[in-house]
């Protein structure tokens, strides 16, 4: 299942944009299996798939080659300080699961624009450091893809990051529902540059969107008319404090809903997206998805269900494989934007597909079987 690639164990240079929770994930869970499993006895290795990854090793790359260059955030708290150290920083506030030695990496202050919403300015303090040039850092340090991990409703800082990708040559992963790679005037920029886009807005491994996704394909399958759905969603991080800013949802629920509506033939009436802030829940994410459908003979049958999660790490094994598959396609020459490798991990690709399908599409891409 490991697939092939000419990448060799070369390490894969990754800049991040946002320090935030996802982002504290996924240098601790690169942390934990990287540990885990060069401790780890063969036989384990061997017999199981480490959860949340598609495979330990893909395309002969692993979790810890996975290598940090730059880190851009706004936050005081974070700016100046070794990107090992500000992932725990306030508010960052979900829970630790491992130790993270010293990158070397300096949260560099970055462009606000909007990338803090109303709500978040109230929380969080802005370094009054003067901006980086963004383009000049991504070059100096020979970083291959940026992630983008703003938060949500960030659309001109999301633009700004794109546009120094492309004058500095680095491939864009977009986490956030802003739409990037499933925009043709992006994907045409970047395969002009010969350069890469994913995205948009990282699914989790087993999230509220995956989940609604999955019921709405089973109904159809199943022959069961669905005759309308809603999911709400409740959490107590950052993310959901900046979402209280309705004008900043758009995207977001966008994202989310037609995802859910690409697994009927017929539409749907639906109500999908954030739904409120609950402080003590920090970063755990509480999702509730109703269903409503008729069977044989117009039986009605209803289904509902409660989903909860710590939110992060949802998505971070997902964007381990994200980055990793971009790196498959980076050392193949592949440009533009990346169609298997968004269908299976993102919400908003440029190509939805149900989760199996997607899930076969990527690896056949990993294995060399499918173009992108």
């Amino acid at each position: 299942m490991s697939g092939n690639s000419s990448n060799g164990n070369k390490k894969v240079k990754v800049a991040i944009a946002g320090v935030g929770n996802c982002a504290s994930a996924l240098l601790q869970g690169i942390s934990f299996y990287g540990n885990s499993y060069s401790k780890g006895n063969e036989d384990e290795k061997i017999q199981g798939i480490p959860e949340g990854l598609i495979a330990y090793a893909l395309g002969n790359i692993k979790p810890n080659d996975i290598e940090f260059v730059a880190a851009f955030d706004v936050v005081e708290s974070k700016v100046g300080h070794d990107l090992a150290d500000a992932i725990f920083a306030s508010p960052n506030n979900t829970i630790k699961i491992a130790d993270v030695p010293s990158t070397g990496v300096k949260v560099q202050k970055a462009k606000v624009l909007d990338g803090v919403g109303k709500r978040l300015n109230e929380r969080v303090k802005i370094s009054d450091s003067p901006p980086a040039d963004v383009s000049k850092i991504l070059k100096e340090t020979g970083a291959e893809i940026l992630v983008n991990y703003l938060p949500v409703g960030s659309r001109e800082a999301t633009k700004y990051y794109v546009e120094q990708c492309l004058d500095a040559g680095v491939s864009f992963i977009n986490a956030i529902p802003v739409f990037i790679a499933s925009t043709p005037k992006w994907q045409q920029a970047f395969a002009n540059k010969n350069l890469l886009c994913a995205g948009d807005d990282v699914m989790s491994q087993l999230g509220a969107t995956v989940l609604h996704k999955t019921l709405v394909k089973l109904f159809v399958d199943r022959g069961v008319k669905v005759d309308e759905t809603y999911q709400l969603n409740v959490g107590g991080d950052m993310d959901f404090y900046n979402m209280l800013d309705e004008e900043r949802l758009e995207d977001k629920r966008i994202s989310k809903t037609s995802a859910v509506a690409a697994m009927a033939p017929y539409e749907v009436p639906m109500r999908i997206g954030p739904s409120d802030f609950v402080g003590f829940l920090a970063n755990d994410k509480v999702c509730y998805i109703s269903m409503r459908g008729r069977y044989f003979g117009k039986v009605p049958v209803e289904v509902d269900v409660k989903l909860k999660v710590v939110d992060a790490y949802n998505s971070a094994g997902v964007m381990i494989d994200a980055i990793r598959g971009t790196k498959i396609a980076i050392d193949r020459g592949i440009t533009g934007q990346l169609d298997s490798v968004s269908a299976y991990c993102f919400k908003h690709p440029p190509v939805q597909r149900p989760y199996v399908e997607a899930k076969n599409s990527f690896m056949e891409f990993v294995e060399g079987k499918r173009e992108r």
